[in-house]
């Protein structure tokens, strides 16, 4: 005699996001706290006063080590969101458009780009600060256009609450806010003459980009809940006797 039994099981993936979030905002805090303490950093509101920017904050010492150490786990975990975001739009009837086939590739590329920020921060050099240097920039620019594309189609494809589809609006409005940033960065300079007052607004461009960042996969992870949306597992286990 042969028995067969089936067990689906979904394991919910939003855990993931949420890490994917907190990890890097958890690592920030940490080094900048510790860097204060330690007085390799001034004690300040950086979100406000920009007197210090978040790689500075965990370039040296354990600072660094403990940064480092959170940030290359986030690096991965973050493109396995990208990876996973397609398969959720899809579960809520977004088409597979040219624009969430981009997703994977540019959830590899984004990873990438945090791993390699994350590993040379620290050393010394330049071709270290160079790729230290384009690791942050390529990170920042290909993670707005990601999250551009994945509120968007959340925000036109969301029809089961008017308080989720306000929600996919203003994440959608908050990620707008990030190429205003960018073009902060690149013309209020020009009305300031100093090196301080430059240094200082592109480090309030850079937290306030990273606490965008967080806000985004924090919503996600809610969104993941709120839907439902998991991996399903099939195991086949038999049993056989005469």
């Amino acid at each position: 005699m042969r028995v067969d039994a089936s067990d689906d099981r979904v394991h919910a993936l939003w855990p993931l996001a949420l890490l994917a979030g907190a990890l890097p905002l958890i690592a920030t805090l940490v080094a900048w706290r510790l860097s204060v303490r330690l007085d390799l950093v001034p004690d300040c509101q950086p979100l406000l006063e920009g007197c210090v920017s978040i790689s500075r904050a965990a370039r040296h010492g354990l600072p660094n080590i403990l940064f480092r150490t959170l940030l290359l786990p986030s690096a991965v975990l973050q493109a396995l969101c990208w990876l996973l975001c397609a398969g959720w739009l899809r579960s809520l009837g977004a088409a597979a458009d040219r624009w969430q086939r981009t997703l994977p590739a540019l959830g590899i590329a984004i990873g990438a780009m945090l791993a390699l920020y994350g590993s040379f921060l620290g050393t010394e050099g330049a071709g270290y600060r160079w790729m230290r240097h384009y690791g942050v920039f390529f990170y920042f620019g290909l993670s707005c256009i990601a999250m551009l594309i994945v509120s968007d189609q959340w925000q036109r494809h969301l029809r089961d609450s008017r308080q989720r589809r306000r929600i996919a609006t203003a994440l959608l409005l908050l990620c707008a806010t990030l190429p205003l940033l960018g073009l902060a960065h690149v013309l209020l300079p020009l009305w300031w003459s100093t090196q301080a007052q430059k240094d200082a607004l592109e480090n309030v461009t850079e937290w306030w980009g990273g606490a965008i960042f967080t806000v985004f996969f924090f919503i996600l992870a809610w969104a993941w809940r709120r839907t439902g949306f998991g991996l399903r597992l099939h195991s086949r286990a038999s049993a056989g006797g005469d």
